[in-house]
């Protein structure tokens, strides 16, 4: 059946992941298995970027890191690093305060009152992160959403000749060895096309094909997106641009990213702010329950208003002016006085 404006009974909160759902990087439980000093590792990817272009190569500095993972695996940093032992790796996540609870809170908000029950009304979680995808598939979240973009490393690439093979003979080690998907923070917003459009769902729906409004799976004004700070600007825009909601988060007691929060508040990036705390009680999970029940209460609304519009009365009996109810009919006469 045509997709249609009626239908259109979905809300999406789509996370950023490292400093949003936990208080640092992902990476961190990787480089304390290979027992590798983050600190400096970080530090090296943040010159990076500088030294290639000395040397005369454009690289982009935000996932140059995914390359140096690679080099440190190819080096013997990282013996043996494969899809199977990051996945491993992402269960020592260790999240914020209310998390992965909240995340399921959330979904039995939209299903709280017998209005939004009646509308089928549903809401879906989507991580994006320019982190890796594998680690996050991994860790105690993973089973409250419904979708995660993020990097990805290709292990036992394909090799030269494989196409005249039939048995499949040529394999490498499996061990990362190339960089199958990477996100960054433009790519991102490629992300959040996809949910709205429902390409996500439907291969047959290119997220570059134009679509009418009233025929995007999830539209942007049902959607909220949280995340912690400026390398999120691209993302927050398309959202308000759209009449979508933008939220971003602060470590508590972090007076830096509190103040990098009150700058995204002041140029019109986002719509609030709030720490990264998720129980019950929290400035920021009572903002994005209220706003999520804001945009329950629109869809009931507006799926109320469509259906009256579309939906023609019935036709009845109308009773002349000189005519009484003695007059009528026995049978018309009782569905007067139910009329009444």
């Amino acid at each position: 059946m045509a997709q249609s404006f009626s239908t259109q009974n979905k809300i999406a909160l789509v996370w950023d992941f490292d400093k949003t759902l936990i208080p640092g990087y992902m990476q961190q439980p990787l480089f304390e298995a290979f027992e590798i000093d983050e600190t400096n590792f970080w530090n090296e990817v943040n010159t990076m970027a500088q030294r290639y272009k000395q040397r005369g190569y454009t690289v982009s500095g935000e996932s140059v890191y995914l390359n140096h993972i690679l080099t440190y695996a190819r080096a013997g940093k990282m013996p043996g690093l494969n899809n199977r032992m990051l996945r491993e790796l992402g269960q020592q996540i260790v999240f914020y305060e209310g998390l992965p609870k909240f995340f399921q809170e959330l979904r039995d908000e939209a299903r709280s009152k017998p209005e939004y029950v009646k509308h089928d009304l549903q809401l879906e979680h989507y991580i994006i992160t320019t982190g890796i995808a594998e680690m996050v598939h991994g860790s105690k979240i993973a089973s409250y959403v419904d979708g995660i973009y993020g990097s990805e490393f290709i292990e036992n690439p394909l090799q030269p000749g494989y196409l005249t093979q039939d048995d499949f003979p040529l394999e490498s080690e499996d061990i990362v060895s190339q960089i199958g998907t990477m996100i960054d923070n433009t790519t991102k917003t490629r992300a959040l096309f996809e949910i709205n459009k429902g390409s996500n769902r439907d291969e047959n729906i290119d997220v570059n094909a134009k679509m009418a409004p009233e025929d995007r799976r999830i539209p942007f004004q049902n959607m909220i997106y949280i995340a912690d700070g400026p390398s999120d600007v691209p993302c927050f825009s398309v959202l308000r641009k759209f009449g979508g909601k933008a939220y971003a988060v602060y470590k508590p007691g972090n007076d830096e990213e509190f103040e990098q929060n009150d700058v995204l508040l002041q140029t019109n990036r986002i719509h609030a702010y709030g720490p990264a705390r998720y129980s019950g009680d929290s400035n920021t999970a009572m903002w994005l329950r209220m706003h999520v029940h804001k945009i329950c209460q629109r869809i009931v609304d507006d799926r109320e208003a469509y259906l009256a519009q579309r939906v023609a009365k019935p036709p009845r009996h109308l009773k002349d002016k000189e005519e009484s109810d003695d007059e009528l009919p026995p049978e018309a006469a009782e569905q007067d006085t139910l009329n009444l």
